[in-house]
């Protein structure tokens, strides 16, 4: 068994090219203690965001702070603290903090490809 804390977790920076804005992540389960599981809590600041992408695998957000946005081309859903949302495996979205509000999520993925597609080039969804 492992437990990972919460508290005392330093999110750092994510400075990978599938993020934009202020995004911060700490990971919680990684190939180092999981064989087919990951869990990485990722926090978006307001407007910070993924961009476009897809996954080789599901992929589970369990929303714990803030209020977000999660698109398909198809449609924006606004997500706040105790939503869950099941992407399929290669369906194109992102996700990330809406225009005036942060979000985090954990993020529930398996070993697999992500490929990093175009940014979002404007956000449907108005503020509520």
């Amino acid at each position: 068994m492992h437990v990972s804390k919460a508290k005392g977790a330093k999110p750092e920076q994510a400075l990978r090219d599938i993020f934009t804005g202020e995004v911060h992540t700490h990971t919680h389960v990684d190939d180092k203690i999981a064989d087919s599981l990951r869990l990485t809590l990722v926090k978006f600041s307001a407007g910070g965001r993924t961009t476009w992408h897809r996954h080789s695998f599901e992929q589970g957000l369990v929303i714990v702070e803030g209020r977000g946005i999660v698109a398909t081309e198809e449609v924006e859903h606004v997500v706040e603290p105790g939503d869950v949302v099941l992407v399929p495996a290669n369906e194109k979205h992102w996700h990330g903090g809406s225009e005036r509000s942060p979000m985090a999520h954990i993020s529930i993925t398996q070993p697999g490809e992500t490929t990093v597609l175009e940014p979002v080039e404007r956000i449907q969804t108005p503020e509520a």
